[in-house]
């Protein structure tokens, strides 16, 4: 009778982005997954390849966490804009490893469903993609900005992001009469 398993791959992923948000992608090791699971580094191997397999795959258990909360929403551009930036607020660490190379492009492709969908809603079918890349760029730029304290030319910064979601409205759904 095979021993049975001590860990599993979800309990791995969960650990490795507990770790991750702990102390960034330094402190994301296979040794210190291991201790946190509560079993010796070779055991990780049975459920992943090695250190950039792990990264991959807190990646993708991240993305796809960001596309649940993005599906929860009301499906609106504000909706959706909002959810991303209290996504990144609670898992910093984790956004930031989800817009790097780690990131599995079908697992992004998931998420981004309901920010393409918005799009789509509001500009057609024909620029939704260009919409949907706009608004993701422009809602990156703004939380990582805020992220590092980049805004210090004072001001109330939660009035500027609204400011500039309800600009991206206007400017998706004024370009669509034109």
């Amino acid at each position: 009778m095979p021993t049975p398993e001590k860990t599993s791959l979800d309990r791995i992923v969960a650990a490795g982005r507990d770790l991750l948000e702990a102390g960034g992608q330094r402190r994301l090791t296979m040794q210190a997954v291991a201790e946190k699971v509560g079993v010796r580094a070779p055991s990780l191997y049975k459920h992943v390849e090695n250190r950039a397999a792990l990264l991959t795959a807190v990646a993708e258990a991240t993305v796809d966490d960001l596309g649940v909360r993005l599906a929860a929403t009301d499906g609106s551009l504000e909706g959706l804009v909002r959810a991303y930036r209290e996504f990144a607020r609670s898992w910093p660490e984790g956004f930031r490893l989800m817009l790097s190379a780690d990131a599995p492009s079908e697992a992004l492709a998931r998420a981004s469903d309901p920010v393409l969908r918005a799009s789509r809603e509001l500009v057609g079918d024909g620029e939704a993609l260009e919409a949907a890349r706009l608004v993701t760029a422009w809602a990156t730029g703004f939380i990582e900005m805020e992220s590092i304290g980049a805004f210090r030319l004072g001001g109330d910064v939660e009035r500027a992001f609204e400011y500039g979601l309800s600009g991206i409205r206007r400017a998706l759904t004024e370009g669509r009469s034109s």
